[in-house]
């Protein structure tokens, strides 16, 4: 079933006709594979980690009567630890409380992250979320390209379709897969698989743009040449396919350039299969 955030529906039936690979009319190379959708993750679209979960969390820490307030930069280091309550606990243990026992600092942190989760999704909704410079520009030419923009999340519906359509307008992305949408949240493949099947392409005709670690992995998984936006800094990331600090700056980010990139990286990828 199709979710989507204003579907271009100007002669839908007409539009929708031949959009999978098996009814296309011209035979296709089997060495080319030409880019017909972008999926972007929702941590791609907008710094959510740290104008969203930090935000919450210090809300969640105020809430538990603590003095912690996470900065941007304190915040970004604790990224590092892939598990939510993990970074809870490492900033607990550092500032000398609760631990006088694991087990209590361990509880605590669970307690927080407890806290955070149901405040984040009441914040997350009025959270003045910006989109990351160039992101519209390149979403828009995307469309004007005929290539389609899918998303995915694991969030759940309920805020995750408003907070695309604040991030990026209406009629441009094709398809949403979020958390009501899979058995499994990424780093698991699930979501990335669903976009697939409801676009009716092959991992071979996309591409995936990331912001997160467990989108990476997700990606690569799937079989998807990934570009990484990694905001502040930019590190060494092997299994990218490029990695930005932005869609913006010198040499923006454009269709053109995803074209190549994801030319390029099946051409290297069959060549190391051959």
């Amino acid at each position: 079933m199709r979710h989507s955030i204003g579907v271009r529906t100007t002669q839908d039936s007409t539009w929708r006709a031949g959009r999978f690979w098996w009814d296309a009319t011209t035979a296709m190379n089997p060495h080319v594979y030409p880019l017909r959708a972008v999926i972007f993750d929702l941590d791609a679209l907008t710094d959510i980690e740290c104008e969203g979960h930090r935000v919450a969390f210090n809300a969640a820490f105020a809430a538990h009567g603590l003095d912690v307030q996470w900065s941007v930069g304190r915040y970004r280091k604790l990224l590092a630890l892939s598990d939510e309550r993990q970074r809870v606990s490492a900033e607990l243990r550092k500032r000398g409380i609760a631990t006088e026992c694991d087990v209590l600092t361990e509880l605590l942190a669970d307690e927080i992250y407890a806290t955070k989760t149901m405040m984040f999704d009441e914040l997350i909704s009025d959270a003045d979320l910006a989109p990351r410079p160039g992101l519209v520009d390149l979403v828009m030419d995307a469309f004007a390209a005929g290539v389609w923009v899918g998303v995915v999340t694991n969030g759940p519906r309920r805020w995750a379709e408003p907070v695309i359509r604040h991030l990026v307008g209406d009629g441009l992305v094709e398809t949403v897969v979020t958390a009501d949408d899979v058995k499994m949240p990424m780093p698991d493949r699930e979501a990335y698989q669903n976009v697939l099947w409801e676009l009716g392409i092959p991992a071979e005709n996309a591409l995936a743009i990331t912001g997160s670690a467990s989108g990476l992995r997700a990606a690569t998984t799937t079989g998807l040449p990934t570009i990484v936006i990694t905001g502040d800094g930019v590190p060494t990331i092997p299994a990218a396919v490029a990695v930005r600090p932005g869609y913006d700056g010198n040499e923006p980010l454009r269709i053109t350039d995803c074209q190549r990139m994801h030319g390029h990286w099946w051409a290297a990828h069959q060549r190391s299969a051959a």
